[in-house]
């Protein structure tokens, strides 16, 4: 399968746009977003875990990351719950569950080589430090060579600066809406945008964003 796989085009997936497709164990669903292979595959996915639920024991052999949007995700580790950000690098193994469901943002097969970080952050409980624009505060998750991983929260009425993303940018909306010159982004969607590429964020009424840049093909 390849889906969105032009990594020089940009792609926007507004809520409503994409199916829910069910997945090989029962009970989970997934909303594809990008996607190049099949079962195996570098793929970015919403993935819904109904009560009860869960997933065969698997590996990560391009590693997985993944943001917890509602709900509690759990495995042999532990409990995640909504606002949980977990990295399990290239080469490791889970059994992953839910208890009482839950919804994931998750990356797979997408880690460079060397980055062998495990990480998981509570965002809920993390301090998040004003940046250099006013109204604005960041949360940093994660970062290997060009590539950045963060949050944001931005008070209604921010003003961004122009932004240019020489290695791609990647975002989803968690609250509320972000906007720039190219239209309005509710919460629910995704963007994906290539190497190159520059815009003017602001926000009228306020959001939260999960933001990763510099980790696009060129």
């Amino acid at each position: 399968m390849r889906l969105n796989a032009d990594f020089s085009q940009p792609v926007v997936i507004l809520p409503g746009d994409v199916p829910w497709v069910p997945s090989p164990l029962a009970g989970v669903e997934r909303q594809m977003l990008d996607r190049i292979g099949d079962e195996l595959a570098r793929a970015t996915s919403i993935v819904r875990y109904a009560p009860g639920s869960q997933f065969s024991a698997h590996g990560h052999p391009g590693g997985e990351e993944f943001l917890v949007l509602d709900g509690v995700f759990s495995d042999e580790r532990g409990d995640y719950p909504a606002g949980t950000y977990v990295r399990n690098p290239i080469g490791s193994r889970h059994t992953p569950f839910s208890r009482e469901g839950c919804t994931i943002f998750v990356k797979l097969m997408q880690f460079a080589a060397q980055d062998q970080a495990q990480v998981v952050i509570d965002t809920c409980a993390a301090v998040w430090p004003p940046a250099q624009l006013s109204g604005l505060r960041e949360l940093a998750l994660h970062q290997h060579g060009s590539e950045r991983v963060l949050m944001q929260h931005w008070q209604p009425g921010t003003q961004g600066s122009l932004q240019q993303y020489p290695g791609g940018a990647e975002w989803l909306v968690l609250e509320g809406s972000l906007q720039d010159e190219r239209g309005e982004y509710p919460a629910g969607s995704w963007l994906r945008c290539p190497p190159g590429f520059a815009h003017t964020p602001f926000s009228a009424e306020g959001c939260r964003v999960w933001l990763k840049s510099g980790h696009l093909p060129a």
